[in-house]
């Protein structure tokens, strides 16, 4: 084992009776999630409490793709409202975990279910004249499947879009594929392939648009991308919108 995943092991071990002090500490309300971001598709290594439902081997949120997303670069992101897709208003904080060179490897999460809180905020402030509650709140995707996660991502991204698959042009094709890159989708294992079956085209399609979309994103323009990234299916992506056999 190398002497980095060593130490990242040794602080997940060390955090996991930390979850339990956390929950036990505020109640049925709270819940604490513990992430190791090696394995996104099954990142839950310990949890306490039940707001969303999570259980040990369960994927990551999209809150927790977006973070892997930024990789060393990411911040905590602390006291953030979201809205489980039951309808739970839940006041969260992930904090993310580095080791001794800075490495971002996992987070520690915090669920609070503020529903019944904000509803009591509501009467009292619809007693005094003044508006009150958070229907503004967004829905957030939680569950131990990952293919739920990126299901939901990619439909939330065609909604706002305001068009299916087959009627985004070109452009806007790219800008979605750059919109689920950057929430980290395609850190996930074989979610090129699931967005590919979702969207109604080839894999060697998608991983073309993807790659088109980051080369866009690099250089300002759109061009290929010169540094020849590799992708996960060990193949260098093409940049034709319609590459040989690729069915759009």
């Amino acid at each position: 084992m190398e002497p980095r995943e060593t130490e990242q092991d040794v602080i997940l071990r060390a955090l996991t009776p930390v979850v339990d002090g956390i929950a036990a500490t505020f109640g049925p309300v709270c819940e604490v999630v513990l992430h190791d971001y090696r394995r996104p598709e099954r990142s839950v290594v310990a949890v306490a409490g039940s707001v969303t439902g999570r259980t040990v081997g369960g994927a990551m949120s999209e809150i927790g793709m977006r973070v892997l997303a930024r990789g060393d670069d990411a911040v905590d992101e602390l006291n953030y409202v979201t809205r489980t897709g039951a309808g739970r208003l839940v006041k969260s904080s992930t904090m993310v975990l580095r080791d001794s060179t800075g490495a971002v490897f996992g987070a520690l999460c915090v669920n609070v279910d503020v529903t019944e809180v904000d509803r009591v905020q509501g009467l009292l402030a619809a007693l005094a004249g003044a508006a009150g509650g958070r229907a503004d709140a967004p829905v957030t995707t939680f569950g131990d499947d990952i293919d739920s996660v990126v299901d939901a991502l990619l439909d939330d991204r065609l909604r706002r879009q305001g068009q299916t698959w087959a009627g985004l042009d070109r452009s806007r094709r790219l800008t979605l594929f750059r919109s689920l890159d950057e929430r980290g989708v395609f850190a996930v294992r074989r979610a090129i392939e699931q967005v590919a079956a979702r969207l109604g085209i080839s894999r060697a399609s998608a991983y073309s648009y993807l790659a088109q979309a980051r080369a866009t994103d690099e250089t300002g323009a759109d061009g290929t991308d010169s540094s020849g990234r590799t992708y996960g299916n060990g193949s260098t992506a093409g940049t034709d919108d319609n590459p040989e056999g690729a069915h759009p």
